[in-house]
């Protein structure tokens, strides 16, 4: 399934980065680059600070009250907190959460929303953008003849897949996912895992999860984090046949604790 891409290019640069909630510090010193065309996964106990660098990644950690973040994050060489506008960042850096939050309006609505906010109002070009957005997350055949209905009303793997859509529809580079399939059936888990292996041929992808075997099965390379810091991180092979540190040995095989 994975193809290995020997001139993988760094997307994101992450350089002593440490993170702060107010005296507490969530990260400590991560240092690590993100390849293009590639699945990065984060794994590691809960609290261990996975899903606190994946939000920084297109700083939706700004939101929250007393976060301070020293070192830098590079988008193609780029800062992002001094050389990126934080909403042309979100519109090349989109994020897919646990649960799926599809708006509450029609499937086309939810899908049209991103470009419309865009200022895109031409019915033509968002009726294109909303199939190309549909057939990309896989879901255009289950849904194209009832794109005027509520979101709300489809099955729990089918709305994981709107809000993907929903993320291509901006046309980003890099896709972030916070446990993407925590809250979804095997059925559904393994149609996400089949997109996914699709996607990253377009986009950057990079994916939290407690899920060890999906780590395995879908990414490119793999980072484990504990208590705020990464304890190691290279290709997935080789994390899960060979890890050089004891804890991620311990971890993976389930010894951990």
């Amino acid at each position: 399934m994975k193809e290995n891409i020997s001139a993988a290019k760094a997307k994101i640069s992450i350089k002593n980065l440490d993170l702060f909630y107010g005296s507490f510090q969530a990260l400590h010193s991560i240092n690590m680059d993100i390849y293009e065309n590639e699945i990065t996964a984060f794994i590691g106990p809960s609290g261990c600070g996975k899903s606190t660098l994946l939000k920084s990644l297109n700083r939706m950690n700004d939101l929250v009250e007393g976060c301070r973040i020293e070192g830098e994050i590079l988008l193609d060489g780029k800062n992002l907190f001094e050389d990126i506008d934080v909403n042309i960042l979100r519109k090349r850096v989109g994020m897919v959460f646990q649960k799926p939050n599809p708006f509450p309006m029609s499937i086309y609505d939810n899908i049209a929303y991103g470009p419309r906010t865009h200022g895109l109002k031409k019915k033509s070009e968002l009726d294109e953008i909303v199939e190309k957005s549909l057939r990309g997350a896989a879901i255009w055949d289950e849904v194209k003849d009832r794109l005027n209905k509520s979101a709300l009303g489809m099955s729990g793997g089918q709305q994981q897949r709107l809000c993907i859509a929903r993320a291509l529809a901006v046309n980003p580079e890099v896709l972030l996912m916070d446990e993407p399939t925590s809250a979804l059936d095997p059925i559904s888990t393994g149609k996400i895992e089949e997109l996914l292996d699709e996607l990253r041929k377009q986009f950057t992808i990079v994916i939290v999860t407690h899920n060890m075997q999906q780590a395995a099965r879908i990414s490119d390379k793999t980072a484990f984090f504990l208590l705020g810091n990464m304890i190691e991180y290279g290709d997935t092979e080789q994390i899960f046949s060979s890890p050089r540190n004891k804890k991620t040995e311990d971890y993976i095989t389930g010894r951990f604790g």
